[in-house]
């Protein structure tokens, strides 16, 4: 295939951690994921053949400004570029920040995707109704996002956190939970209509990624993270890759966990057809 059948793919950073419930860091990982995707150790191949050294394929549409915002503010101006972007015909993998930001992000593209579904790999549901007292809060984007009907389909994967709040809300919303002690229909997801995929880095064991806010132990694997983003059946829309946090890294590993995968979530946005 010509490269001219590709090229729509846009990296976004959404620099924000003021909502996060424990530590700030994560407004600092899009400029190290940036760094770990170019690192000479690794190369720019994806598992399935692009190479993403080809400017063709994908670009890098840099940061949001949001330094400064806070609230609304912040989550006006996420949504205003994610909007922008695919009014220009684009297709997104943006990278956070803490799990705020992506509620603003998904916003955009349900209202640009009539029917989008969401494939959301995480520790945590982050359906709580509030989280200490703040209702955009990195565990709160879900329940906005469901309280909208504008989603039709909401499928977590690698929970191992849910509170009795987060079933009561689970159930509420009708979301679809493949728990971490029982993920044997993981294999078989498909979806009909468009898909974003929001991936929480400590989905991950913190054995593969340590660099994250809040460890969880007995998570996914590298390997099984990377099976669920070539294998599920469904056309990826957008994506976003946050909650990845600098200050607790070890040897920037977490950080090249986050740049894999953010290599191979472009791959996967480069195969699959942009139709609308």
């Amino acid at each position: 295939m010509s490269n001219s059948q590709y090229g729509n793919v846009r990296l976004l950073g959404l620099p924000q951690d003021n909502n996060s419930s424990y530590l700030t860091g994560p407004a600092l990982a899009p400029a190290r994921i940036r760094e770990a995707f170019q690192c000479d150790s690794a190369n720019l191949f994806t598992e399935t053949g692009f190479d993403l050294g080809d400017s063709a394929l994908w670009q890098d549409a840099g940061d949001v400004a949001l330094s400064g915002l806070a609230g609304k503010a912040a989550f006006d101006a996420i949504y205003d570029s994610v909007q922008q972007s695919l009014n220009a015909g684009h297709r997104l993998l943006s990278l956070g920040g803490d799990h705020s930001v992506s509620y603003p992000a998904i916003l955009a593209y349900a209202d640009a995707y009539p029917g989008l579904n969401v494939l959301h790999l995480d520790a945590h549901p982050d359906l709580y109704d509030d989280m200490q007292g703040n209702p955009y809060s990195h565990a709160s984007p879900f329940s906005r996002l469901m309280e909208t009907g504008k989603l039709n389909r909401l499928v977590q994967v690698g929970i191992r956190t849910l509170s009795r709040h987060q079933q009561q809300q689970a159930e509420r919303f009708g979301v679809e939970i493949h728990h971490m002690r029982d993920l044997s229909g993981v294999a078989e997801l498909s979806f009909d209509g468009p898909v974003y995929l929001s991936l929480d880095l400590d989905a991950l064991d913190p054995a593969y990624a340590p660099g994250v806010s809040h460890h969880e132990p007995g998570g996914l694997s590298t390997r099984a993270v990377l099976d669920i983003i070539h294998n599920f059946k469904g056309q990826l829309v957008g994506a976003d890759l946050v909650e990845l946090n600098p200050l607790r890294d070890i040897n920037d590993m977490s950080a090249m966990v986050a740049a894999k995968l953010a290599k191979e979530l472009i791959g996967r946005l480069l195969v699959d057809s942009p139709a609308r």
